[in-house]
């Protein structure tokens, strides 16, 4: 749902009105503990930071809601009420959280609205809400945590609470089983569970260490999509991780990104940064000599390692890191080969997703981003450029037929760009990959071409990541396939568990003939103390596609016995069928076994 239409829902109105009944409980069941500070309303729920002067914790909870329980029962009505700056002044004189927020109305020369819960409680806030307390439905308080005042890590640390609500019980019934789902689906959890990945205070936040099973997903990941993209016409290439400020400043990416990247450098007299983008690196390539229409269009790709500062708190898992690894890519072509390039994008970001089972319109659609003409500071001034890339990329969506909606203000400041909106296991919408529409670097680094007609003609570049970052693709990934990977993904391919000492001998001539059938097969041998059950069980929770049991009658036989990590049975069949079987789900890339 768009923001804008989000923010005039019944829902939100629930949200934001279930917000201020939870202010106002523990203004009463707390008098003078409690500073309120700030409230966000999503699509996911609410949450509400403050200052505590007790130390809250997941088991004052239940209280809360009880008293919220009884405010809402009361059905109290909640009105609008507009308040000079000074009323409000008096009501808030004890909370400086609120005079801070009153500072910055006065000075946009702004109505001061308060809203008032029955005859007691009243809270700044601009609303909208539902008409009484009686309206909000069920609700529920879902967890304690903390959060910088106004997201800043220069100021105190608050208390937030997080809670959501709905419409009907049934609506709340169903979300929270979805969190419980997408809970035991958490790639930190998971990612734990099955040693891919660990961060260490030491190395640093945000941060992430892949261990051997984490590095072979990652591996096939890369391998996967650099082969996709050579066969498709793509330039691989490799660019330093490190750059002369300069680079960035004539990029105009500084100081536009200047929060997000890491302090300069100091050497030898010089400013050098760690690249936040590739960008820059693949259009110097492009200046390293003459280019013709000839060579256009110009697909240049890179698996680049990037690294942006993200405050500690907004950190989480994989999916918000400092360091990262983004399949990019820079196609340079002419004004008129734009709309079949971003088509031909379109293509193969729709063939990744099919490989992993991701359906458009099901599981992922588009956004158009556009920009803001008025907004000089943020984006680049040409409207005529801007009116003809957003119609560009329109009408390749549109020709797609593909379902996406239009949001203002979102763009890059060098241009349009369409955003894939794909779904999480919770059913929230993150950006998982973009294509963008560029006028503005072409002309700053005077990327020209040579005509048909031997005259320089500006060129114009789409930028676009296949896969995206390798580190939020892997966190998406867990979580889709909830660690059970498709055979070719999987760090571990078949597990071997001889039942006796007799047979570990047959089952390490098993892991020869696999290998040999299937060169880079990811197979073992569990041939440890522990009991048979234990040691399927431990296959079966580190979620191994094959499990290949051998006794005396498979040696006997020069068969395998076969278990699927579903614990379906294949039975005893060859070695040869098992190698061709595992042979064929790894080159179709197949989701089932």
């Amino acid at each position: 749902m768009k923001k804008e239409a989000f923010e005039d829902s019944q829902l939100f109105k629930i949200r934001h009105s279930c917000e201020h009944v939870f202010a106002q409980a523990v203004t009463e069941l707390f008098p003078g503990k409690v500073k309120l500070a700030v409230a966000h309303i999503s699509e996911d729920g609410w949450s509400n930071d403050a200052r505590w002067d007790i130390k809250l914790s997941d088991e004052d909870l239940p209280k809360i809601e009880a008293k919220m329980k009884e405010i809402i029962a009361a059905d109290l009505p909640i009105v609008k009420k507009i308040v000079s700056y000074e009323e409000a002044k008096a009501i808030f004189k004890d909370n400086p959280f609120k005079l801070e927020w009153l500072e910055e109305i006065a000075a946009a020369d702004k109505e001061v609205s308060l809203y008032y819960t029955g005859e007691s409680y009243a809270d700044l806030c601009k609303g909208p809400h539902v008409e009484s307390t009686g309206e909000i439905g069920a609700f529920k308080l879902l967890s304690v945590g903390g959060a910088y005042w106004r997201g800043s890590e220069e100021n105190e640390m608050l208390t937030r609470v997080y809670g959501t609500a709905f419409a009907s019980q049934q609506e709340l019934d169903d979300y929270l089983k979805r969190m419980e789902e997408a809970q035991l689906r958490d790639h930190r959890k998971v990612g734990k569970d099955l040693d891919l990945f660990v961060f260490s205070d030491v190395v640093g936040k945000g941060l992430p260490l892949w261990t051997p099973k984490g590095s072979t997903i990652r591996r096939e990941l890369e391998r996967y999509i650099v082969d996709e993209e050579l066969r498709r016409g793509y330039l691989h290439v490799y660019t330093p991780d490190i750059a002369k400020l300069e680079l960035y400043q004539k990029s105009g990416h500084y100081p536009y990104y200047k929060d997000s990247m890491y302090a300069p450098i100091e050497i030898d007299d010089e400013r050098f940064m760690l690249r936040p983008m590739t960008c820059p690196h693949h259009f110097e390539y492009y200046l390293s000599k003459p280019r013709s229409y000839k060579e256009l269009p110009m697909r240049i790709a890179e698996l680049a390692k990037l690294y942006r500062y993200e405050k500690s708190g907004e950190l989480s898992g994989l999916m918000r890191v400092r360091s990262f690894c983004l399949a990019d890519a820079h196609i340079v072509c002419t004004k008129e080969q734009a709309q079949e390039m971003i088509n031909e994008v379109l293509e193969l970001i729709k063939a990744v997703a099919e490989t992993f089972g991701l359906k458009e319109g099901e599981h992922y659609s588009y956004r158009l981003s556009l920009g803001d003409r008025s907004d000089d500071k943020k984006y680049f001034k040409d409207d005529e450029s801007w009116e003809y890339g957003e119609s560009v990329l329109r009408r390749v969506l549109e020709a797609r037929k593909a379902p996406f909606y239009e949001a203002e203000g979102e763009a890059a400041f060098y241009g349009p760009k369409i955003d894939i909106q794909m779904k999480n296991v919770l059913g929230k919408e993150d950006t998982a990959f973009t294509v963008q529409y560029d006028f503005v670097m072409p002309k700053r680094f005077k990327l020209n071409y040579i005509n048909e007609e031997s005259k320089e003609e500006e060129a114009i570049v789409i930028h676009r990541s296949s896969i995206g970052a390798i580190e939020r693709v892997m966190a998406f990934l867990i979580e889709h396939f909830a660690g059970a990977f498709p055979v070719w993904l999987h760090p571990e391919q078949v597990r071997i568990i001889p039942i006796g000492l007799d047979q570990q001998e047959y089952a390490k001539s098993v892991v020869d003939s696999l290998k040999a059938s299937l060169p880079g097969i990811r197979v073992s041998v569990d041939d440890s103390s522990n009991t048979l059950n234990k040691r399927i069980l431990e296959a079966q929770q580190e979620k191994v596609p094959y499990m290949i049991v051998i006794g005396k009658q498979e040696v006997a036989n020069g068969t395998v016995n076969v278990r699927l990590r579903n614990g379906q049975s294949l039975g005893e069949i060859s070695v040869n069928d098992l190698a061709e079987r595992v042979k064929e789900k790894i080159q179709s890339k197949a989701l089932d076994l």
